[in-house]
């Protein structure tokens, strides 16, 4: 069945464009912190099930999940442990305190106030005692908090989130506390005591199934919670398997409603509800949100990763971007740094084209990456969920979960229901710590309007302009023996990318990227081996701007963008039609980004600008064009081959 439709489904992926409305968000790239490569070596591990969650109290982290037995090193034995454990984060050793004995998987783990652990589950009893679904417990001894009232009487405790002294409950139950409520709750922190002013309950299940709530944030400001699981109605309005309540006052459903979750992606008894893990980012303007669900896209989000805005309002909300898998689960999300992090059993990111394989933009991505916010395309960071030659015997180096990332005060904790990451063995859990991790700082062309156009005049060479945004001085030429083969070409913090005609490549061209600081252009290298499949020599000019290369080529008559991340050079694999207006876009040679506006050249030898503005319908209007300089015997302006930079 899935087979079936994949022709379908790879041809609706490669006309879809998003409408101008969708558009009008343009996040700018921000500067990101990322996490190391290279797992820490002191991580114990665990056997059987999956860990599916971490928390922090003092220099003791816990781990809980569904496992049976951990170990303190890949040669020592196994000790009987079920479902929740602690060690020390600097050193690794476990915790011969902390011993609570529970009867059923821990899903979720906060750490409380007054030094409190709290955990939610599908357990019965702890420490021999009736605790359901919830308990607080002493992080040093395991013991109970008697004190502390919460729990789930109807069913299990799928997620928590602490803000402030709320405590916000998720789950598959219809009672907190004795009180009926469906799926949502709210408890003091503290005391575990129901908040009865949070009166927010989602309803009817997908699929003859009965309603549960999968996954939930809290917007860093307290003011917002977005709900994901298998429901179609919150406080009877329909919200098929995402929900935004409104927390700054009496909490209520908020008007924000998105239709991306009501086709089905596949076969209903295998993905019953679509939405696996929700995270806000940076100052709670966005969220992001990881998928599975197989095939059905783009007319649904499945196997993707989506970011949608907190202040938008209505229905029918469209994502600001969405990064498709091509038909593989995204299980987790953490939002960190500037960063964020999704794991599953995935193989591939920027992969709309294909079903099941590579197709034409996909970047290699085994089970965890980092993307960035501004654009969803991935990074430069690939530890891949793999093990080693070496593995210990009953291991395996490939699951089909990654159940969460969490990011902790040293790191990036990882738990997943197999054994290899990074080409390592680390069983069941694991940490990429912050030591030996990089900056990622955001490039852009120059943001000055003074300086010079550069104009290719013959193979290796350029004529030099100087350019104050509106005139333009006297040519010199300037011979560049490395620029040869060149169609349309950008310019980028210190380098310029320029669209070289090579063979070898599948289309006879190709994307490479040369240093330059107004002096000679260093020797060109190939932007990235995942852009092959891209035709560079049909572009007929081309700028960037925060996370797009922008372009026009030959024969259509638009203004085009994909995405571009620097951070490792990866073409975006959806092109996009940007609104515009009274501009013959098939004439145009050659453009630069030049202090809010379009230099371009033209089909008639004529420099001409335009207002840019990405975030506006029309982006372009062509009744802002002006005529910077007309066409001449000494200088024609119809080649793509040109750029701006201030040297």
């Amino acid at each position: 069945m899935r087979a079936a439709a994949i022709g379908l489904v790879t041809l609706a992926a490669v006309l879809a464009v998003p409408s101008a409305s969708s558009a009008a968000v343009v996040p700018a790239p921000e500067t990101q912190t990322l996490v190391s490569t290279n797992p820490g070596d002191s991580t114990p591990h665990a056997r059987d099930g999956e860990a599916r969650a971490f928390a922090q109290v003092g220099s003791m982290v816990y781990v809980g999940g569904s496992f049976t037995q951990i170990r303190q090193t890949a040669t020592s034995a196994w000790t009987t442990q079920r479902y929740l454990f602690a060690y020390d984060r600097s050193s690794g050793t476990v915790s011969t305190t902390f011993l609570p004995v529970l009867d059923g998987a821990v899903n979720t783990l906060i750490a409380g106030p007054n030094n409190t652990l709290i955990v939610g589950g599908a357990f019965k009893n702890v420490n021999g005692v009736s605790r359901k679904n919830l308990v607080a417990l002493n992080p040093t001894t395991g013991a109970i908090i008697d004190s502390w009232v919460g729990r789930s009487d109807g069913g299990t405790v799928r997620d928590l989130v602490l803000h402030d002294n709320w405590l916000y409950v998720a789950g598959a139950f219809n009672w907190l506390n004795g009180t009926a409520h469906g799926g949502l709750g709210r408890l003091n922190a503290t005391t575990g005591a129901i908040d009865p002013t949070f009166n927010v309950n989602a309803t009817v299940g997908r699929h003859t199934t009965a309603p549960y709530v999968w996954t939930i944030d809290v917007s860093p400001d307290g003011n917002t919670l977005v709900v994901g699981g298998n429901f179609m109605y919150v406080n009877e309005l329909p919200r098929n398997q995402m929900a935004l309540v409104d927390l700054s006052g009496t909490p209520t459903v908020l008007d924000w409603s998105t239709e991306k979750f009501v086709p089905p992606c596949a076969a209903p008894a295998t993905f019953i509800h679509y939405v696996q893990d929700v995270k806000f980012g940076g100052d709670g303007t966005w969220f992001v949100v990881g998928t599975n669900g197989g095939g059905g896209w783009p007319a649904a989000y499945c196997d993707a990763l989506v970011r949608f805005e907190t202040a938008a309002r209505g229905s029918g909300q469209l994502a600001t971007w969405v990064d498709f898998t091509g038909n593989d689960t995204i299980t987790s999300v953490e939002v960190a740094d500037n960063v964020i992090y999704l794991g599953g059993h995935f193989r591939w990111l920027n992969n709309p084209n294909a079903s099941d394989r590579a197709g034409a933009g996909a970047v290699d991505r085994l089970g965890i990456a980092a993307v960035t916010p501004a654009t969803g395309m991935p990074v430069n960071w690939n530890p891949r969920r793999s093990g080693s030659a070496s593995m210990p015997p009953g291991t395996s180096d490939w699951g089909s979960t990654v159940p969460v990332l969490w990011r902790g005060s040293d790191g990036l904790y990882f738990g997943q229901n197999s054994d290899g990451m990074g080409g390592e063995y680390h069983g069941r859990l694991g940490m990429f710590p912050l030591t030996g991790g990089r900056t990622v700082t955001p490039k852009n062309p120059p943001t000055a309007t003074t300086g010079n156009l550069y104009l290719g005049t013959g193979e290796g060479q350029l004529a030099k302009v100087p350019f104050d945004g509106t005139n333009v001085g006297a040519p010199t030429t300037v011979s560049q023996p490395n620029y040869t083969g060149a169609g349309a070409t950008w310019r980028v913090n210190d380098r310029i990318y320029w669209s070289h005609t090579v063979a070898g490549t599948p289309t006879g061209s190709r994307i490479d990227i040369s240093m330059f600081n107004g002096g000679a252009i260093g020797v060109p290298w190939e932007a990235s081996g995942y852009n092959d499949w891209f035709n560079a020599a049909n572009m007929t000019g081309a700028f960037f701007l925060n996370g797009r290369l922008y372009y026009t080529r030959t024969g259509a008559n638009a203004l085009y963008y994909r995405y571009f991340e620097i951070d490792g050079n990866y073409l975006g694999a959806t092109e996009f039609v940007l609104p515009t207006t009274g501009v013959t876009w098939s004439a145009v040679r050659g453009m630069a980004w030049v202090g809010g506006k379009i230099v371009y050249g033209s089909t008639d030898g004529t420099l001409r600008g335009v207002p840019f503005d990405p975030t506006a319908a029309p982006a372009v209007d062509g009744a802002g064009v002006t005529v910077l300089v007309p066409a001449s015997a000494e200088l024609t302006w119809s080649t793509p081959r040109t750029f701006f930079s201030v040297q």
